[in-house]
């Protein structure tokens, strides 16, 4: 059926036109030409101008109302947009009408989406089908967007793909549309039935394709895409070579997204920072640090993702103090620090245990609102456990609500890394009472504790409780964290078991278990599991260098040693640092090679700590060098360390060699500096937990059956000599901590 709204022939019969013209303006015309006096009959010319004149007048009408029709919808005013729209529909000519009812049309469908009338736009629709326009160049847009708005994109879809128009506006509207939710695979597609149809793509149409491309890694698409812009003969557009460069970026194409951008004539901040974000995409940090420097010699405004990017980037190289620096500058420059920036400064002041600065983010946070993000406090309570400030973690903890498993995996091991195993074992209890399941996390992070406390029970019933779940078998660190536990605490042999358990092992596997030997003496199958470390093609790393130079030391294989310490240079390419310096000095001194112990102290490239001192002063005490041993005892007594131990270690080997004037001299120098030896603490498995036991400790209600005990494993000890001291050098040591 014809439109109604099509426009009149020429020619037709007049009343037909008369009916056109509204009963209340042909009674309230004047009759200029006096049709009474000038007869019944008019001449044609007077006919010709009565219609022009209702013509004119119609138009005016019509547009006024249009104008009226468009400021109600525009503000809202969708019924007396719809009255209007009667109305409009009522008075308009039959030779003008088309044009005004689509626009009326169009105002009505943009109000309908901005105004989430489903309903009222559904019948809009319905009217557009039942005039016969839907196909019109100008609707069908609307009718793409308004579909779009309500999420129905088959429905918009359809609208697209039913129409006839050449015109890319309306596959714009719905590629967006899929865009913005999320769905790449339907928006490429409709993109490739766009150019099915023949319709060419234009500078809006690319920058969504290209994003579609990107979250989709379809590289192969978007080089398509590439050859297409090149072609067409569209004029250069910064939008279209932004998306470009980001496409390339994510797809990890980096070489080709850094030609782009090198050609661009023109660069803005999304330009910059969509090539920075490639690069960090890749972790390829030196080239996205360059960019930054570049990007800031250009002149260009930084937004808060860029300096996020590139002190995030920092963090995970280990520049933390460029990271704070980072921090620092975005602030000097006034630029607000968003939750992500503060989280970043906060893992950045937990490395390096800058508590200080770590506080001063703590307060910032609490200012500008970020406090409120949980991710905040995790990161405010692992700076606070890091550093120690064990109190001000646990307050921060404790208001976190809701706690996620993250929260919790923060305090417990927070507690674990400072030996707290009550602290710890009552926070993972806590934790299964809420009902929240632990992770690996939580166990690989409370596992190394009970090696370190030496509470194998709490161990082996975490252990029970990562066999009873399959989620926990694929996690190497957990497996790692048990085989670790097991060889510290002594049980070599349940380590070994769960080792040549697994089907995948690495460099950690294997440290754990070398350690575990090396703690037990056993240094030749320490040695023998480096090598098939090595042969498995698993690169050694400077922990599993400590650990087999520590098993060569522990078992006397000073050759063994040397050897490896040598191809750790030269072989596995790994620098050597003061532990493995520290190594060597135990490994020559517990041999008796005195002086090769000096020599490395003497030649490395480090200066010697006081640990490194007191092993080498322990080696002169037991192989009877008392003139390195003096020389060494000088060096410590220099440093004044605040550690009592080393002062015994001295006076220990001054007694060793009767020398009671220099042992006397030692204790005048640690009561000058009011250095305290600590008094000796066991803890006691009571079963329900640890009960601390101090030497000389009465306090105990059972204190005289203990040391009554203790007397007699004493005296077992001695009879099979497993004291190393004589009675009169136990004695003299008694004496100088009296």
């Amino acid at each position: 059926m014809p439109s109604l709204f099509h426009r009149l022939p020429r020619g037709i019969p007049l009343y037909q036109i008369e009916k056109c013209i509204p009963m209340k303006w042909r009674q309230s015309i004047k009759q200029p030409l006096d049709v009474q006096k000038k007869g019944k009959l008019q001449s044609y010319p007077a006919h010709e101008a009565i219609i022009g004149l209702h013509e004119k007048t119609d138009r005016y009408m019509v547009d006024c109302l249009l104008i009226t029709l468009k400021d109600f919808a525009s503000q809202g005013h969708l019924s007396k947009a719809f009255r209007t729209f009667s109305l409009i529909q009522g008075h308009a000519l039959a030779s003008a009408s088309c044009d005004f009812v689509i626009d009326s049309l169009s105002s009505l469908l943009l109000s309908c989406t901005h105004l989430k009338l489903l309903r009222e736009g559904k019948q809009l629709h319905g009217q557009v089908i039942t005039w016969g326009l839907q196909e019109n160049r100008a609707l069908v847009p609307k009718l793409v967007s308004y579909y779009s708005a309500f999420n129905f994109l088959d429905d918009a879809h359809f609208i697209a793909l039913s129409s006839n128009i050449l015109h890319p506006l309306p596959w714009n509207i719905l590629i967006s549309s899929y865009i913005s939710k999320e769905c790449f695979e339907e928006a490429i597609f409709a993109y490739k039935q766009m150019c099915y149809k023949r319709i060419r793509p234009d500078n809006f149409t690319y920058p969504s394709v290209l994003k579609a491309c990107a979250e989709q890694s379809n590289l192969e698409l978007g080089r398509e895409v590439h050859k297409s812009i090149n072609a067409s003969s569209l004029d250069w557009n910064l939008f279209v070579q932004n998306a470009l460069v980001s496409m390339y970026g994510k797809c990890g194409d980096l070489e080709t997204a850094r030609d782009v951008f090198d050609k661009m004539s023109v660069r803005d901040e999304v330009s910059w920072n969509s090539i920075i974000s490639g690069y960090a995409s890749r972790g390829k940090w030196d080239e996205a640090f360059e960019l930054f420097e570049s990007m800031r010699e250009a002149g260009m405004e930084l937004n808060i993702i860029t300096w996020n990017t590139i002190a995030g980037g920092c963090l995970k190289t280990g520049n933390f103090k460029g990271a704070l620096e980072l921090i620092c500058q975005m602030r000097a420059g006034g630029t607000h620090l968003d939750p992500v920036a503060v989280i970043i400064g906060l893992g950045a002041c937990s490395h390096i245990c800058a508590l200080k600065l770590g506080k001063e983010l703590h307060g910032l946070s609490i200012r500008n609102s970020s406090i409120e993000y949980n991710n905040v406090k995790n990161a405010l309570i692992t700076l606070y456990s890091r550093c120690g400030d064990l109190v001000h973690a646990y307050i921060v903890f404790r208001s976190v609500e809701p706690k996620n498993r993250i929260t919790w995996n923060s305090m417990i091991s927070g507690f674990a890394q400072w030996d707290r195993s009550e602290e710890a074992s009552f926070l993972f209890r806590e934790l299964l009472l809420t009902g929240i399941e632990p992770n690996f996390v939580t166990l690989a992070g409370i596992l190394p504790l009970c090696a370190r406390v030496a509470n194998l029970q709490h161990g082996k019933e975490f252990h029970c409780y990562i066999v009873r779940r399959a989620e926990f078998q694929g996690h190497l660190l957990l497996w790692n964290a048990l085989i670790d536990m097991y060889a510290r605490s002594g049980k070599v042999s349940i380590a070994r078991r769960l080792f040549d358990l697994l089907d995948k092992r690495d460099t950690v596997t294997y440290t754990s278990l070398i350690a575990g030997y090396g703690i037990q003496g056993e240094g030749k199958i320490a040695i023998e599991l480096f090598e098939e470390m090595i042969k498995s093609e698993i690169k050694p790393d400077h922990v599993a260098m400590v650990a087999i130079l520590s098993a060569c030391s522990h078992s006397g294989l000073v050759a063994q040693g040397q050897l490896l310490f040598e191809r750790m240079q030269t072989i596995y390419n790994i620098t050597p640092n003061l532990e493995h310096f520290a190594c060597m000095v135990d490994l020559f001194g517990r041999a008796g090679f005195i002086k090769k112990a000096k020599d490395i102290i003497l030649t490395m490239p480090y200066m010697p700590t006081s640990e490194m001192w007191a092993t080498l002063i322990g080696a002169c005490r037991i192989h009877g060098d008392m003139d390195i041993g003096e020389w060494a005892a000088e060096k410590l007594l220099e440093m004044r360390p605040g550690n009592s131990g080393y002062y015994v270690l001295i006076a220990n080997m001054y007694a060793a060699a009767g020398c009671w004037g220099k042992l006397a001299k030692v204790r005048s120098f640690m009561r000058g500096l009011g250095v305290r030896k600590d008094p000796g603490c066991a803890l006691v498995d009571i079963g329900d937990g640890f009960s601390p036991f101090l030497v000389e400790d009465t306090s105990n209600s059972h204190s005289d059956e203990i040391y009554f005990l203790l007397g007699g494993l004493n005296e077992q000890m001695k009879d099979i000599d497993c004291v190393v001291c004589d009675d009169s050098q136990l004695q003299e040591e008694i004496f100088f901590l009296d």
